[in-house]
């Protein structure tokens, strides 16, 4: 099968897909008929064409984005570089293991109700999104670290490698695919984890804020919308972080058959 046929094919399942779902959002809405539980697909879409043509959406939006991929950047820092030390201490991976294991096991509402008692609301969503990305980073980048070929390691020792060299040559083209692998599944955590922040500590021009007040004032209608944008938001950052991923591959495996 070609590559049109294949991408034609994608699209009409999903399409299908969407159709489908629809139909069965329009059968519930029908069968509850009452708008404060489930609204209409049409009811909501005319309050999301409402939602976004509003003065401050691509404000809201776009605050809500630099706080979570601001969390995000740092959570994949902070991983990796716990990883890396914890590769080279020991003492150092027996003090942050057990707190790798607290923060992949307690509830994030936990965190973020705690974390709004030290900081500014419009922090805590950052902080938050951070949290949530670090445990899966530090996973991936150390397996990657143990993945590292201990036959080339040995080689590199006999020809007195020194070390940003090996980890240059080694290292770093041994950890990048577990990177990007924990980067992929990271956004989409930091992505929940954040609007769950904001929708507890309400900072100002926030996605989470507006899907607050919408459930507070009854307005199902906006919540849904809100929904719906957060969902198609998701699914961008993740289409926009796979693209650059596999562009990244691919620039990887040039670079091994140029080597």
């Amino acid at each position: 099968m070609t590559r049109k046929k294949l991408t034609e094919n994608r699209i009409f399942k999903t399409l299908l897909a969407l159709v489908f779902w629809l139909g069965v959002w329009q059968l519930a809405a029908g069968a509850v008929d009452q708008e404060l539980l489930i609204p209409a697909p049409l009811v909501v879409a005319e309050h999301l064409a409402i939602i976004v043509a509003g003065p401050d959406f691509w404000a809201v939006i776009g605050t809500s984005f630099a706080r979570i991929l601001s969390g995000f950047i740092l959570g994949c820092l902070a991983g990796t570089l716990l990883a890396a030390l914890c590769s080279i201490s020991a003492v150092c991976g027996a003090i942050v293991r057990p707190f790798i294991k607290v923060v992949s096991s307690v509830p994030v509402t936990s965190f973020i109700i705690l974390v709004m008692l030290w900081l500014k609301y419009t922090y805590v969503p950052v902080f938050i999104a951070a949290l949530l990305v670090v445990p899966v980073l530090f996973g991936n980048v150390s397996t990657g670290i143990e993945e590292t070929s201990r036959e080339l390691l040995e080689v590199a020792n006999i020809y007195r490698f020194g070390r940003l060299k090996t980890l240059k040559t080694l290292y770093i083209p041994s950890v990048l695919p577990y990177f990007w692998s924990g980067a992929f599944t990271g956004l989409g955590l930091a992505w929940k984890a954040g609007i769950a922040a904001e929708v507890l500590a309400l900072p100002k021009r926030a996605i989470g804020s507006g899907m607050y007040f919408s459930k507070l004032y009854l307005e199902t209608a906006d919540l849904f919308a809100w929904t719906i944008i957060v969902t198609v938001f998701s699914f961008a950052l993740s289409g926009i972080l796979g693209i650059f991923m596999d562009r990244q591959k691919k620039k990887d495996r040039k670079g091994g058959a140029a080597r």
